[in-house]
């Protein structure tokens, strides 16, 4: 069974149009988030999709692999499974494919330990999706993190860029609400079936294409992982966030020029 990893970037983000190649540290942020997905060891193949130019140049110029893709997405999920249908090596139906957004300068190698190891477990699973505690109620609040609920048994059941679950009174960490982090596995026939499905109603609205697996009644599970510092890079504000932390991770100490 292989473990393919692609990375989605594209430069017409509507919230930070640019950002892949923003300099972050002295580095962009694709530097960062490739070269510590490259740091987990179990890839079969690991590479980059975008539909940019100035990217793809990028990527050749780093010695990255990576992968032209159509203009027309608007959601990570079907950049992920065009770029998979256009490598060289053959992918089965059983085989993981795991999307790590380009957005994650702070992801670690061990969360995709976390999303691959449940579909190795159980076949049964369509896919799994990381998430963490929401220890922070601006976090909660802040409609560029997406939330997420599940059922007792780790099942998802809805994703919003809304405050969920609904809190009466003040929010506090004892409330269990969760956030999805960047990092995404699938079953290679479920994320084939899901990129030929029209985008769905849920998807369109709450912008979270985890809706649209939903609407199709695959079953998609959440990876949990432990709250830790870990920031995505949704708007350029998040920078200054992102290089407050970044230095104290552990992991940047690994790979800094």
């Amino acid at each position: 069974m292989k473990i393919i990893g692609i990375v989605p970037v594209r430069m017409a983000a509507s919230r930070f149009p640019g950002k892949p190649l923003y300099p972050i540290l002295g580095m962009t942020l694709l530097e960062h988030v490739f070269l510590r997905a490259k740091m987990y060891k179990n890839w079969s193949s690991l590479a980059v999709a975008t539909c940019d130019l100035e990217i793809h140049s990028f990527a050749e110029d780093k010695d990255y692999p990576v992968i032209m893709t159509a203009d027309y997405h608007t959601r990570a999920l079907d950049r992920v499974a065009e770029a998979v249908t256009l490598l060289e090596e053959r992918v089965d139906d059983d085989d993981i494919v795991v999307c790590v957004q380009g957005d994650e300068p702070m992801m670690r190698p061990d969360m995709i330990d976390a999303v691959v190891d449940p579909l190795v477990e159980d076949s049964t699973k369509a896919g799994t999706i990381l998430c963490m505690h929401i220890t922070d109620e601006s976090i909660w609040r802040n409609p560029d993190t997406v939330k997420v609920v599940h059922n007792s048994s780790g099942e998802v059941l809805y994703t919003s860029r809304e405050t969920i679950p609904y809190c009466k009174g003040e929010f506090s960490a004892d409330l269990m609400a969760r956030r999805v982090h960047g990092i995404f596995a699938f079953r290679w026939r479920y994320l084939k079936e899901f990129t030929e499905h029209p985008e769905t109603y849920l998807e369109k609205v709450e912008a979270c294409d985890s809706n649209r697996i939903l609407d199709m009644k695959f079953r998609q599970f959440i990876a949990p992982y432990d709250a830790i510092p870990s920031f995505s890079v949704d708007s350029p504000g998040d920078v200054d966030l992102v290089e407050k932390h970044i230095r104290e991770d552990g992991i940047w100490d690994l790979y800094q020029p």
